[in-house]
């Protein structure tokens, strides 16, 4: 039997969807909810700090701010074929942090990149099956999206 856990981060980020129909392909920016799903069998090893646990929800809180956090907050990702965009944002220069992908950055596909950027870090320490079984994004308090392999 398993058992599952979360953990989040927020981030204030930036992203346009070039071929919207509606106002989404305007430049703007989310209050974004980075949350990992983590599953597997709760440490038995008698006298272990994680004993109980699957994982120490600050152990997933590092891997979450190194790979999630620190790369997107206060940034724009930008499709790395919107022109547009980028040419835009190369007049800021420096001063700017823009994050190129190669998709269009919509709450689906982030979702997906966050789990990628996240699973090779989620490892088992005591021998106990563990794995990121999902990885949700919240792009507003009425909006997610969820990737699962």
């Amino acid at each position: 039997m398993t058992t599952s856990i979360r953990r989040w981060v927020e981030t204030d980020t930036g992203h346009r969807v070039p071929n919207h129909k509606s106002k989404c392909k305007h430049f703007h920016g989310h209050r974004y909810r980075w949350e990992a799903e983590v599953e597997g069998d709760v440490v038995t090893e008698s006298g272990t700090s994680e004993e109980g646990m699957l994982i120490d929800f600050s152990d997933i809180s590092k891997i979450l701010n190194e790979h999630i956090h620190d790369i997107v907050d206060h940034a724009f990702v930008v499709y790395e074929l919107d022109d547009v965009a980028k040419n835009a944002l190369s007049e800021m220069g420096d001063e700017h942090r823009t994050v190129l992908v190669p998709f269009i950055p919509t709450a689906e596909n982030l979702a997906k990149w966050a789990y990628e950027q996240v699973s090779p870090h989620i490892k088992t320490a005591y021998g106990n099956s563990l794995r990121l079984a999902a990885f949700h994004v919240r792009e507003t308090p009425k909006s997610w999206a969820t990737w699962r392999p």
